[in-house]
């Protein structure tokens, strides 16, 4: 904190461009420790609203929406975090994210303690009507299936390989798509009986083999394959934000000011995104970021940062390296 102070200490003459004033130590710590975290998560909600509107679609030929559901932590010194206990010597949070696909757009995060289990968040998402939502095995749960398959929801994820089932039907396959089989399965549950596919997929550039599950019945084996390898756009979401948005360091170690400062980055990065889907620009949202990084107290027009000449601009797709000559 004190160093972000001290920064902006020395570039007050260039602060009114961005609407920003001089501010002391004290009254940012007092921000930090008073102001809800609660007033940055009612607004990162408004504006996923906002940007999903002019968001563009998912790359699949189907209507329904899709989303990605996954967890990563933040490790935090316990010292200095204390109550973010997660192991004996450690402390740690962790960021819930459902990762909408229409322009990858965070559409919910949840801030918890790093200890709890990823299955007991999922209870609070409400999720569209005939969306379509992929996560990893550690969301399995075949409780929370029924309730999605009453919701009229879908979802593709991998089985477990200590899974029980009966095999009550078989597929045809095409082997030429990497597809191995497809099946219709039924699970046992405290609930009655659960109707779900099983499909095997070979992966035709790695020669992994995988087992998804899915219930959904009305799409292709490929395509269920297909989604579940777009999941991976979520793991990239993660590492986008953890290496632009700050969020390894901390300006306060209350649980307040962390949540602040995790919803702040959701908004900068919402802010963000809404840009390059009303302009049209280029630039992938880390490039963005990085351009905007080390021209933030430069009183220049957006355009003339993030549109350079048309054959400069080519010439930088082609070669990442020249972004910082770019700056």
């Amino acid at each position: 904190m004190r160093d972000g102070i001290r920064s902006l200490g020395t570039n007050m003459k260039r602060l009114y461009h961005l609407g920003v004033r001089g501010v002391a130590r004290s009254t940012f710590a007092d921000a930090n420790s008073k102001r809800p975290a609660e007033f940055f998560q009612a607004l990162f909600g408004k504006l996923y609203k906002r940007c999903s509107a002019v968001a563009p679609g998912h790359k699949f030929r189907f209507k329904a929406k899709l989303f990605s559901v996954d967890s990563s932590t933040i490790n935090l010194c316990l010292s200095a975090f204390p109550w973010a206990s997660f192991r004996a010597k450690r402390g740690g949070i962790k960021l819930h994210t459902v990762l909408d696909h229409d322009g990858y757009l965070p559409a919910f995060v949840r801030v918890t303690k790093a200890r709890l289990h990823d299955s007991k968040i999922v209870k609070m998402l409400k999720l569209p009507k005939g969306s379509i939502a992929v996560f990893d095995k550690a969301y399995i749960n075949y409780a929370w299936f029924q309730i999605l398959c009453k919701a009229a929801l879908f979802f593709v994820t991998r089985l477990k390989t200590n899974a029980v089932y009966k095999v009550t039907k078989r597929r045809l396959v095409r082997k030429s798509t990497g597809v191995t089989s497809d099946q219709e399965i039924v699970v046992s549950t405290r609930d009655g009986d659960l109707k779900l596919r099983r499909i095997g997929y070979r992966d035709q550039e790695t020669g992994k083999h995988y087992i998804f599950l899915t219930n959904h019945f009305g799409l292709s084996a490929k395509t269920i394959a297909d989604i579940y390898k777009e999941r991976w756009q979520i793991e990239t979401f993660f590492r986008l934000i953890k290496q632009n948005l700050r969020l390894k360091a901390f300006v306060g170690t209350s649980e307040n000011a962390v949540l602040s400062q995790v919803y702040v980055a959701m908004i900068a990065y919402l802010i963000l995104a809404w840009l390059k889907f009303r302009s049209g620009i280029g630039f992938s949202l880390q490039q963005m970021f990085q351009l905007l990084q080390v021209n933030l107290f430069d009183s220049r027009d957006l355009e003339d940062i993030l549109k350079p000449p048309g054959n400069f601009v080519d010439h930088i797709k082609n070669d990442y390296r020249l972004l910082s000559y770019v700056a």
